[in-house]
C-alpha cells in the first residue's frame, strides 16, 4: 500500500483539518499553496489537501455572510427506538425509557424558557436552530408540536436562516410528525439509512427496512420538505465495496440535498467496541475504496464537499464529508464544526460553546450526559448557564422569573 493510504491526514491528528485550509485563505494563500502546506508540511496526501481546499472555499462566503452577533440553538432528544451497534451517544431506547419523556421534556421546556430570557437579554439573533439526538422523531406529534411551541415561545426565530430537526430513523417517521414540524417553520430534515442493504440493517439494529427509507423520504416530499439529508457510513460491519456503493446509488436515487458520508469509526462506549472480535470490519484499503467512490460519485451528483470533520478510532484514518447540491449547505453544520459562532445546547449530554470571534477564544459549559441526572439536576442546569447573561445582576432574576412561569405554567 502506498504511503499516502496507510496515513492519508499524514500527520493530523485534529478534528477539523478545513480550519487550517480556511485559515491559509484567510491570510491570503491561494490553493496551491495551500495543498503544498497541507502536503510538504503535515505529510497529507493530495487528494486530502484538495478536499480539505474544497471545503474552505465553500465554507469563506458563508463565513462572511454569518450574523455579527448571531448565535445557534441545539436540543437533544436522547431517545430512539433502538440503540444502533456502533452507537456511543447519549441515547435510551424507548421501549426501556418511554416513561422518562414526559418528565425530560417538562425539565427541557424549563431550560429552553431559561435559555431563551438569557438570549434576548443579551440581544442576540437566533441564526440557526438543530434538534438532534437520539431521534427526535421518537417523540409522538403532540410532543414534537409542545417541543416546537417551547422554541418559539422562548425565542424570537424571526431572524432565523435555517431549522433542522433529525428524523434519523424511518421507522419514526409520520405524516403527521411532518406536517408538525412543517407547520412549525422546520425547513431542513435528516433521514439516515446509514446502509441501504437489510441485512446490515438487521446486523447494527436498526428495525428498519430500505423501503421504509424510499417511503419516509417520499412523505416527507409530500408535505413540503425541500431540503433532505440522508446520512451512510462507510465500512459498515460485513460491508463490501459492492454493497456500499449499492447504498449511495440507492440514496441518490432519492435526490437528497444532502448526503453526508461517515467512515466507520469504534467508539469506545459502543457495543460495537464491546464484542468487537465478532464483527468482520473492513481493512483501510477497503474502506479507502469507498470513500474515494463517495467522492467521485458525488461529484457526478453535482454535490461538492462543505463540510468536514474526523473522529477518533476511524477507519483508515479517514473522515465524515458532507456534500449538498449548490445552495444547500447546512449552516449549522458548518458552525459547529468550524467553532465560528456561539451555539448554544440544550438538553442532556449538550456542550455550549461560547465563542469569542476577536479573540478566537472558546469556552464550554456542559450538561450532564444520562437523561435521570439530567431530570434530577435540572436547577444545576439553569445555573451553569446562567453565566452566559451579559448582566450579572440580572442573573438571579432570570432564574427566579423562569423559576416563577415553570411553576405557575
Amino acid at each position: 500500500m502506498k504511503e499516502e493510504e496507510r496515513a492519508p491526514w499524514g500527520i493530523l491528528n485534529g478534528i477539523r483539518p478545513a480550519k487550517i485550509a480556511t485559515k491559509l485563505l484567510l491570510e491570503g494563500k491561494d490553493g496551491r499553496q495551500v495543498v503544498e502546506y497541507f502536503m510538504k508540511e503535515c505529510g497529507v496526501s493530495r487528494r486530502k489537501a484538495t478536499l480539505a481546499l474544497q471545503v474552505a472555499k465553500c465554507e469563506l462566503p458563508i463565513r462572511e455572510a454569518m450574523y455579527d452577533d448571531g448565535i445557534s440553538i441545539y436540543i437533544g432528544i436522547p431517545f430512539c427506538p433502538t440503540r444502533c451497534l456502533y452507537c456511543s451517544f447519549v441515547t435510551c431506547g424507548t421501549r426501556q425509557a418511554a416513561k422518562l419523556i414526559p418528565e425530560y421534556l417538562t425539565c427541557l421546556k424549563k431550560e429552553i424558557a431559561y435559555t431563551g430570557q438569557i438570549v434576548a437579554q443579551n440581544k442576540n439573533r437566533v441564526e440557526t436552530v438543530y434538534i438532534g439526538g437520539g431521534t427526535p422523531t421518537t417523540l409522538s406529534a403532540p410532543q414534537l408540536d409542545d417541543l416546537l411551541s417551547w422554541v418559539y415561545d422562548a425565542f424570537d426565530l424571526s431572524a432565523c436562516r435555517e431549522f433542522t430537526v433529525e428524523a434519523g430513523r424511518p421507522d419514526t417517521v409520520t405524516y403527521e410528525k411532518l406536517k408538525t414540524l412543517k407547520r412549525h417553520g422546520v425547513d431542513r430534515i435528516s433521514i439516515n439509512p446509514q446502509s441501504m442493504n437489510q441485512e446490515t440493517l438487521d446486523l447494527i439494529g436498526r428495525a428498519h427496512t430500505p423501503d421504509q427509507i424510499r417511503q419516509a423520504v417520499a412523505m416527507a416530499r409530500d408535505c413540503g420538505f425541500d431540503c433532505i439529508n440522508m446520512d451512510v457510513i462507510a465500512g459498515l460491519p460485513g460491508e463490501t465495496p459492492d454493497m456500499f456503493r449499492y447504498t449511495l446509488e440507492e440514496v441518490e436515487k432519492l435526490s437528497p440535498e444532502n448526503t453526508t458520508v461517515h467512515t466507520m469509526s469504534i467508539k469506545r462506549s459502543s457495543r460495537l467496541h464491546e464484542y468487537l472480535e465478532q464483527y468482520q470490519l473492513a481493512d483501510a484499503e477497503t474502506v479507502m475504496e469507498m470513500v474515494d467512490y463517495a467522492r467521485d460519485f458525488l461529484t457526478r451528483q453535482e454535490k461538492h464537499p462543505y463540510y468536514l470533520y474526523r473522529q477518533k478510532n476511524q477507519l483508515g484514518n479517514l473522515e465524515n464529508v458532507g456534500y449538498a447540491k449548490a445552495g444547500f449547505d447546512s449552516l449549522y453544520n458548518i458552525y459547529i464544526m468550524e467553532e465560528i459562532q456561539t451555539i448554544l445546547s440544550l438538553g442532556c449530554g449538550g456542550v455550549t460553546k461560547t465563542v469569542e470571534r476577536s479573540t478566537d477564544r472558546i469556552e464550554r459549559i456542559f450538561n450532564v450526559k444520562e437523561p435521570q441526572d439530567y431530570i434530577a439536576r435540572i436547577d444545576e442546569m439553569l445555573a451553569r448557564k446562567a453565566v452566559l447573561s451579559c448582566d450579572t445582576e440580572t442573573k438571579l432574576s432570570v432564574k427566579e422569573a423562569v423559576d416563577s412561569n415553570a411553576t405557575t405554567g
